[in-house]
């Protein structure tokens, strides 16, 4: 699932909000295993790199297919660093002391600047593909399991301020918008 020397793409610049329909449309499944999948992963994480993420789905960067990538600690502090073709998400249940949820902020590159207070499950898994068509697994907690829900949220054409109050996206796609009022392509 780590793929060496995955900085070694070209960072593209992130979709923003309201810029382009693939932000906003469920992606399409990845039935091509091959140079240009590879390809894109790196260029992905480059990206991720660059604008100073910590998760990033294709759409986010203009591609139609269901791929993200993740360098994101989990609740213990350790690094959950990999990527996953076609996920699909399970929220877990708490194991002993977890909680069931989290309320934290979350913040999104698509939407840059703001974050907002957003309750997500404490555990998650994601299971997929690797670059090679193998199965692959990622599991975790805290603020990395919030960041695989995130990620498939944006394969599924959800940004993270379409599950808040109307009042409250607004606001936040406004103060991300800035004074120019529209947000950067």
């Amino acid at each position: 699932m780590r793929l060496f020397g995955r900085y070694d793409g070209v960072a593209r610049p992130i979709v923003t909000y309201g810029s382009n329909p693939v932000l906003h449309r469920r992606c399409t499944e990845v039935t091509a295993f091959d140079d240009g999948l590879r390809r894109l992963v790196l260029d992905m994480f480059a990206s991720m790199e660059a604008a100073d993420g910590v998760g990033l789905a294709a759409n986010q960067i203009g591609v139609d297919a269901r791929v993200f990538v993740i360098d994101c600690p989990d609740a213990d502090g350790e690094d959950v660093v990999g990527y996953v073709v076609n996920p699909v998400l399970t929220v877990l249940q708490p194991v002993g002391d977890d909680p069931a949820d989290e309320v934290t902020e979350e913040g999104c590159l698509s939407v840059p600047g703001p974050y907002a207070e957003l309750p997500r499950a404490f555990r998650a898994r994601v299971d997929g593909v690797d670059l090679h068509g193998d199965p692959v697994t990622i599991e975790a907690t805290g603020m990395a399991a919030r960041c695989l829900q995130h990620e498939v949220d944006h394969l599924d054409g959800t940004v993270y301020v379409d599950r808040l109050p109307a009042e409250l996206r607004e606001r936040l796609l406004a103060e991300a918008a800035g004074p120019g009022g529209e947000l950067p392509a």
